[in-house]
């Protein structure tokens, strides 16, 4: 039986061209520009930034504070300490599952006051941690109820909310009482690739009253900024770029361009086989 070639098979402009046209839009469309992302460009004014600006945070309303008190007699310094609790399967600050001491801690109220072991009521709002042992030293010093007594106070609900362009916002909180932004954002995953790093937003409430602050992650002169430390309930808003816009409609179009491509493949493929 002779050998009988293969048909050439020719196919029309109308349907070549837009196969070629959807193709090259999807191409293209994939390779965008890309900057890259960086913090803090330019020199250091080592003279001014190397000093921290950071401020002591004041006790709010709404705190919640550990004191614990130390003296040379520690019979009598146990009464004016809350108990420990400890609870079963809870995990230590080592990650160690296991049983986990637990302090109650004590609540600021509305007032701005705490109820403390002994001691009744004490007003608190307002003060730093040295001034609130300050406060504590003259309550026990001036009543003679303990020699030598000294304190460890921390916060038990020091938080932070991040939101907008970042990889995991929510509300954070840490075992201290200082963090800075960067250290911030590197908490909550950093920001997106669509994270304006030159305008973050922080908003902060201080004497009943919210301060607005924006600030450039791009120059170092940030760390001279008195936000640059967040303090307890600070707000940090991460904005978008007008490149995600961009971005989004750019999708959209590679999208339409792939669906004309699958479409205009299976057509080819309806004509030839038929």
């Amino acid at each position: 039986m002779p050998f009988k070639p293969l048909r050439r098979i020719c196919l029309p402009a109308c349907i070549v061209a837009p196969i070629l046209v959807a193709f090259f839009v999807s191409l293209f469309s994939s390779c965008g520009s890309t900057r890259p992302l960086t913090y803090m460009q330019g020199a250091f004014d080592t003279a001014k930034l190397s000093v921290i600006t950071a401020s002591e945070p004041i006790i709010r309303k709404g705190d919640l504070l550990s004191i614990i008190v130390f003296s040379d007699n520690p019979d009598a310094t146990r009464i004016y300490n809350q108990s420990v609790i400890t609870t079963a399967g809870g995990t230590a600050v080592s990650g160690i599952p296991g049983s986990a001491p637990v302090s109650p801690g004590y609540l600021v109220d509305e007032h701005g006051n705490i109820m403390f072991q002994q001691l009744g009521s004490l007003h608190v709002e307002g003060l730093t941690i040295a001034q609130l042992k300050d406060t504590l030293d003259g309550r026990f010093q001036s009543d003679s109820l303990l020699k030598h007594p000294y304190y460890s106070i921390r916060f038990l609900n020091y938080k932070f909310t991040m939101l907008g362009e970042i990889a995991r916002p929510g509300q954070f909180s840490i075992p201290g009482d200082r963090i800075n932004l960067l250290e911030a954002l590197a908490l909550a995953g950093d920001m997106t690739f669509y994270g304006r790093r030159d305008n973050v937003l922080i908003i902060r409430e201080s004497n009943g009253k919210r301060e607005w602050a924006r600030l450039d992650l791009t120059k170092p002169e940030v760390m001279g900024s008195p936000y640059f430390y967040l303090q307890q309930n600070d707000l940090v808003i991460v904005e978008q770029t007008r490149k995600k816009v961009a971005a989004n409609d750019q999708l959209t179009t590679r999208n339409v361009s792939l669906a004309a491509t699958i479409v205009s493949t299976l057509a080819i493929l309806y004509t030839i086989f038929r």
